[in-house]
């Protein structure tokens, strides 16, 4: 569920590979399948085959995106001005945050008062801002107080403030950048380190000190490709990720699927924790995506027009 680079496509790609505004369009859309639960499409989306979901998609994708549209322009003395739109675009996703969140409290407080379902009001976290409403709005503004199905916004513009840092340290030095987000991933998920809710007790639904590793890990591997480099297809690597896969296709259709950890080790590194990004969900979407990357066949499949909607909803979405 991820963009593709074909190892046999030359040293660059076109400025607009029209594939990652498909996969991204595709993310969103089984983000918003998923997220009207009871429906048969709830089904067949992508989080029915495996441990990720296409949050983890749409993370991946963001970071090489990011790369894709600063790469080239975080460069000395265009730095400035590169954070400021990188800034300036998530100033644009908490502006489009909130007002998601007061429709959406609009359409419940709609739904409780003239189809006579009080019920409503209880549900995806409205609650306590019928109990507490000046703390919740509070809570709301500052984003410790999210609703249920509302938490992409919040984290991916809290990835894209900390993306300048991210994008000078992994212009120069790659593999220690990664390794200091892998430790940063790892020291959150293991001391439960994350943004507080406000007021209600707990985290937020999604960490952006643990999904912060997986969005650097799309950065890093566009800008290696920016760079003449290559994502190299190893034969071993390539079965250990069809078996890793095929696995987990049983796995979330067996009895062990839910388990919370094994082994008495940390759930960052054997649970399917989404807030803290457990290691098999990320090497889930790691999996699939060398999978595609392997197998260009199957990433040209996703190639298409500029004007294809896709291709559209893709790259004016978010």
């Amino acid at each position: 569920m991820t963009m593709p680079i074909s190892p046999d496509r030359g040293p660059r790609i076109p400025e607009r590979d029209t594939r990652i505004d498909v996969f991204r369009a595709l993310a969103l859309l089984i983000i918003f399948v998923d997220h009207v639960p009871g429906t048969v499409f709830e089904t067949l989306t992508y989080k029915n085959f495996g441990f990720s979901d296409a949050a983890e998609a749409f993370v991946l994708i963001s970071g090489m995106s990011v790369a894709l549209a600063y790469g080239s322009k975080f460069q000395s003395g265009d730095r400035l001005l590169a954070t400021l739109k990188l800034w300036r675009r998530a100033g644009v996703l908490y502006v489009a945050h909130i007002v998601t969140t007061m429709a959406v409290l609009a359409i419940f407080c709609a739904a409780a008062m003239f189809a006579k379902r009080p019920d409503m009001l209880t549900l995806i976290n409205i609650e306590p801002l019928i109990r507490d409403p000046q703390h919740v709005l509070i809570g709301i503004v500052t984003l410790g107080h999210q609703l249920g199905y509302n938490n992409i916004l919040p984290v991916y513009a809290v990835l894209l403030l900390m993306a300048p840092t991210f994008l000078l340290f992994i212009s120069y030095r790659p593999f220690t950048a990664l390794a200091l987000s892998g430790t940063l991933w790892l020291v959150a998920g293991i001391y439960q380190i994350a943004p507080p809710n406000y007021p209600e007790p707990g985290f937020w639904f999604l960490n952006p000190l643990s999904w912060q590793f997986l969005f650097n890990i799309g950065l890093a591997s566009m800008l290696q490709i920016r760079r003449g480099g290559a994502i190299p297809v190893n034969r071993w690597l390539v079965g250990a990720s069809a078996a890793y896969v095929a696995t987990a296709l049983v796995w979330v259709h067996s009895p062990l699927w839910g388990h919370v950890s094994w082994l008495n080790l940390p759930v960052v590194l054997t649970g399917f924790d989404k807030t803290f990004l457990s290691l098999p969900r990320l090497l889930h979407i790691l999996a699939v995506s060398y999978l595609i990357v392997a197998f260009p066949s199957v990433s040209n499949l996703f190639r298409t027009s500029r004007d294809h909607p896709l291709a559209i909803l893709g790259k004016r979405s978010l």
